[in-house]
């Protein structure tokens, strides 16, 4: 996969990767039958349980391909863009931008649903602006991690305690220690770049000539913004992210037919049923395609629709058919207890976690594997050392959750890049936020910081072992 990338660059997500992930599969389970004894049919198995694990997520990346061409079609893409220009000032715009979408990722409890949907219009907006397309997404994927991170609405964040053995809002507030500097460290940053992109450097006329396009080619309304709040209260209260996200879409259609009527005129021809149909069903399938005789408009809004996720898919279904067999046949455990083989303190120990979920999260390619391997391996080693549980499932967050979106063949890497059109390694750098998590936390383990154990008077292995 690393040569993919440096032969193929961003190409390499479009079928590269995909072939070295089936093929280092095939290798795995070589290796399992012939060498490990592992039977066969287990490795099957193993494979088909960890695609099994992934399809949730593909489900929802088809229902948010349908979305963002419906919402396109809507107006309320358009509508999101243009009042951003009014409300946002271009030098604030990528802290604005962090800051905004991790208190919709904080609400929701979900970093997909946010960049799926105010995600796409910050990217627009951004690119309207000028600013690089790898600065806007690194701001709106910090921010939606961050909140994310810190909801206990969030999958990840109740996963993470359940498998380390503490409770929710134990595990949150002791993540503010980690979560709470790396976050504001990243809007310093994006505070420090925006200043490089201010009024100054700005192409107004570009910016007025767009909205002026916007409001000429969409039927602009406050209205219209109903639909991405409904969709964001379904899922605050509690509401499945695939529900709330298939509600979104009927919605986005049910307002395409009210307020963009002449847009739907200008596409079809006639207005029919007939014709209103195939329209909608084409959007909802190949997305929108809109020729106003302005490349940056029709660039910015000629996307969408399902067929645009199944690249995303395909890599997210081979890299579980990877991780797969490397846990069916042991590989993946016997790796994660090589590291631990090395820890000699509680700051090694906190390292070797975060290190392990890093490591998952490059084979096993999926945050929530991630979680669960080093959770589950290193329960017992917290125990031994008198750390209390929350220490644990605080750094299987800073690392399992946070970097699954760095890594191109990872499900969250290759949602986020499909859904913004940025790739992976575009927007890597300045994901400032899910750099820095993993870093705080292993300084704070190192310098034993903010490090919390189960009875201060009892004797921990360490002390044991200092003894010794």
């Amino acid at each position: 996969m690393i040569v993919n990338v440096i032969i193929f660059k961003d190409d390499a997500t479009g079928g590269p990767n995909q072939m070295a992930l089936i093929l280092a599969a095939v290798f795995a389970g070589v290796v399992g039958v012939f060498k490990l004894k592992t039977p066969y049919k287990n490795i099957e198995k193993g494979i088909a349980n960890s695609i099994n694990m992934a399809m949730t997520s593909c489900l929802i990346l088809l229902i948010i391909g349908s979305l963002i061409g419906v919402w396109i079609l809507s107006g309320i893409v358009p509508t999101l863009i243009y009042y951003g220009f009014k409300i946002i000032s271009p030098g604030l715009f990528l802290p604005v931008a962090c800051i905004s979408c991790g208190i919709v990722s904080l609400a929701t409890g979900s970093s997909w649903t946010t960049t799926g949907t105010i995600g796409i219009a910050l990217i627009a907006i951004g690119r309207t602006y000028g600013i690089p397309e790898g600065m806007v997404a690194g701001a709106i994927i910090s921010g939606a991690y961050f909140g994310d991170k810190m909801s206990p609405l969030s999958d990840t964040t109740n996963l993470a305690p359940a498998m380390a053995g503490t409770d929710l809002f134990t595990h949150i507030r002791h993540m503010v220690y980690t979560s709470g500097p790396a976050f504001l460290l990243a809007v310093i940053g994006f505070f420090i770049l925006g200043n490089f992109y201010g009024a100054g450097t700005m192409n107004l006329e570009k910016i007025n000539e767009v909205s002026t396009l916007i409001t000429q080619n969409f039927n602009i309304s406050g209205y219209l913004m109903i639909v991405p709040f409904a969709v964001l209260l379904m899922v605050a209260k509690k509401v499945p992210a695939i529900p709330a996200l298939i509600m979104g879409t009927l919605l986005g259609v049910v307002f395409a037919l009210i307020f963009q009527q002449e847009l739907l005129k200008s596409m079809i021809g006639t207005l029919s049923v007939q014709g209103i149909y195939q329209q909608v069903i084409d959007v909802l399938v190949n997305g929108v395609k809109i020729k106003t005789g302005s490349v940056p408009i029709d660039k910015l809004f000629s996307r969408g629709g399902m067929s645009s996720m199944l690249s995303t898919i395909w890599l997210i279904l081979c890299a579980m058919v990877f991780g797969g067999a490397l846990e069916a046949t042991g590989m993946l455990q016997r790796m994660a207890q090589s590291i631990l083989s090395l820890v000699r303190g509680t700051g090694s120990l906190i390292g070797a976690t975060l290190a392990s979920c890093i490591f998952t999260n490059a084979t096993a390619s999926d945050q929530y594997v991630a979680i669960v391997v080093p959770g589950r391996m290193f329960k017992k080693a917290y125990e031994d050392y008198g750390l209390h549980p929350k220490n644990l499932s605080r750094a299987v967050e800073d690392a399992g959750t946070v970097t699954s979106v760095l890594i191109p063949w990872n499900s969250g890497g290759a949602y986020n890049s499909g859904v913004l059109g940025v790739a992976t390694l575009t927007y890597l750098p300045f994901c400032f936020f899910n750099l820095l998590s993993p870093l705080v936390s292993a300084f704070l383990g190192s310098m034993n910081l903010t490090i919390e154990r189960i009875n201060e008077d009892k004797t921990s292995k360490e002390e044991k072992l200092v003894t010794a």
